[in-house]
């Protein structure tokens, strides 16, 4: 299976809560920004949990989303997913 990649991580933040103020998606900071530096609250991380595993079949618990605070945490952890399946 291919890599869950940051190209889409902005895609699914952006289709299913929009585009947020403070995310400069081409920068390699945003790696390691938190969510809410970026501009995305709990809501957004619930529904971007629900569309990836809609598109990807990577299931992430409830539980878990408050411990993925970054983009690159996110990444990790999805890619580490799909490893596994």
């Amino acid at each position: 299976m291919s890599e869950f990649t940051l190209t889409d991580l902005q895609r699914i933040l952006e289709s299913s809560s929009g585009a947020a103020d403070g995310a400069d998606w081409a920068s390699p900071e945003i790696l390691h920004l938190t969510f809410d530096q970026v501009g995305y609250d709990s809501l957004a991380l619930l529904e971007m949990a629900a569309v990836i595993d809609q598109e990807y079949g990577a299931r992430i618990p409830d539980d878990a989303i408050p411990d993925l605070k970054t983009p690159q945490l996110v990444l990790d952890y999805v890619n580490d997913l799909m490893a596994t399946a």
